[in-house]
């Protein structure tokens, strides 16, 4: 499994300040996760992060490694200023391939996405969504892994399509009538919004700044938890939870800071 987040600011931060300067940053996630749900004990098998520039293009630095070992990371993470960022640090699923191109964030220049989980029964149970996607896309995918076909069928999906929330929960719910097993917390964001599900896997939010995590990077007290089994829509001035189809139990749907989230 893996551990995510993604921040939208108001004002630009350093990569370092999320990534590594937090009591309980995705470094410390990597190594001393606090909820990984039985889904593995360390995540050292590759990370990514991505961030927009001034011309509002995606950004995207990733290795195969642990990030707490890439010198280089830490130097440009110094550097580095944004006020949106998705990053992510990899578990790799038993059998799935431990590269460069394996590990989120995935994007096209204008979306960044994550997955923390699995379906379930791969590759046997994604021949549906297999199937969907045109040849040249399944002979182009970034690796050969769940997450990489997430990706695509999400990259097709999206196309033309005005709603994301509808196109991941729609994706969601696929996947999840073949491999009710799975677990599912993608991470999706145009650097304007970003889209979220939990299925299994944890996710807290918390706003003014909006950060959506695998785990809270600090013990602020407006983290909230995103119950299992909801749709996660956010942008800079807030976060909306909405139950997600296919994916008992579902919250209430709410607004983060009108009521608290809880499980």
């Amino acid at each position: 499994m893996c551990r995510h987040l993604c921040y939208l600011g108001d004002r630009p931060v350093r990569l370092r300040e999320l990534l590594f300067d937090q009591p309980h940053s995705l470094v410390r996630q990597s190594y001393a996760p606090a909820d990984m749900r039985g889904g593995g004990s360390v995540n050292a098998d590759g990370f990514g992060v991505g961030w927009y520039d001034g011309a509002g293009r995606a950004v995207r630095y990733r290795r195969a490694g642990p990030i707490w070992q890439d010198s280089g990371f830490g130097e440009l993470a110094d550097q580095v200023s944004a006020s949106t960022m998705l990053a992510a640090v990899r578990n790799a699923t038993a059998g799935m391939p431990v590269t460069e191109a394996a590990a989120a964030p995935f994007t096209d220049g204008h979306w960044l996405f994550s997955l923390n989980g699995r379906i379930d029964g791969w590759p046997d149970t994604a021949t549906g969504v297999a199937g969907s996607l045109p040849v040249r896309s399944l002979l182009t995918l970034d690796a050969p892994t769940d997450a990489a076909l997430l990706w695509a069928a999400l990259q097709q999906r999206l196309a033309g399509r005005s709603d994301p929330a509808a196109v991941i929960a729609e994706l969601v719910a696929e996947v999840l009538a073949a491999a009710p097993d799975s677990r599912l917390n993608l991470l999706l964001t145009d650097g304007v919004r970003c889209y979220a599900t939990t299925v299994t896997h944890a996710l807290s939010a918390r706003d003014r700044p909006t950060v959506l995590a695998s785990e809270p990077l600090d013990d602020d007290p407006a983290w909230q938890p995103v119950p299992d089994g909801s749709l996660v829509i956010a942008d800079r001035d807030g976060v909306q939870v909405r139950p997600l189809a296919g994916a008992p139990p579902a919250a209430a749907s709410q607004t983060l800071g009108e009521g608290s989230v809880n499980r």
